[in-house]
């Protein structure tokens, strides 16, 4: 049996932060060929490089994240951490889809998938930073979305919210009673969502079997946002 990415290359960015880990060990697992991309990028040159040296992209998966604490009132929030919010989960989110999308759009093939959030979808108080940089995603992707579905490039985003993840939620917060309390009255699902589960769509949506799917937008968070 073949498997669903055979033969497919899929550059993955921040590999060693946020969804990086799980994505690289699943996509292998489902036979893609895996460019495992460090770096921290803060440039559109660094992305053009990232991208000539990866070769031939059949998927990217834009995985960016940053610290979304809450506790601080909007008043509150100084210039420098409202444009680190966009630094390093906006502006990346860019400079990689511009870079890659020329030779994507050459083949009039190409898959471009989001480790977003939901953040947008549903207010939440004292995360208004970080809610903008993560809605400018949103808003991102569905413009792009709808401009290259023409050339057969899919571009969706995961918005997802209560995933398993050491950089959102270690295990110092979650084994909390506190926490588990919090998930058991806010969250239909009442648990977190497992990082493989969060992979397996990324991995839908990066295969031949999500070309109908364009500029979506698609909540995952265990009814949290909906």
């Amino acid at each position: 049996m073949s498997k669903r990415l055979e033969g497919k290359r899929a550059l993955i960015t921040q590999c060693g932060a946020y969804m990086g880990p799980k994505s690289v060990e699943m996509f292998r697992e489902e036979g893609a060929e895996v460019i495992a991309e460090p770096a921290v990028i803060t440039s559109a040159e660094q992305a053009r490089e990232i991208v000539a040296a990866a070769g031939e992209v059949d998927i990217l998966i834009a995985n960016f994240a940053a610290d979304a604490s809450s506790g601080t009132a909007v008043h509150q929030i100084d210039d420098s951490t409202w444009r680190e919010k966009f630094a390093v989960m906006v502006d990346p989110l860019h400079w990689m889809v511009q870079a890659v999308t020329p030779q994507m759009t050459a083949r009039k093939k190409g898959k471009i998938v989001v480790f977003g959030s939901a953040t947008p979808l549903r207010g939440m108080r004292h995360v208004a930073a970080y809610s903008a940089a993560r809605g400018a995603q949103v808003g991102y992707v569905r413009a792009v979305g709808a401009e290259l579905a023409a050339h057969n490039i899919n571009v969706n985003l995961i918005a997802q919210n209560f995933i398993e993840s050491e950089d959102y939620y270690p295990k110092s917060v979650t084994e909390t009673d506190r926490f588990q309390a919090y998930l058991r009255q806010n969250i239909p699902a009442r648990r977190l969502g497992r990082a493989e589960e969060d992979v397996a769509l990324a991995i839908f949506l990066a295969g031949d079997e999500s070309d109908f799917f364009c500029g979506q937008i698609i909540p995952f968070a265990g009814g949290w946002a909906t």
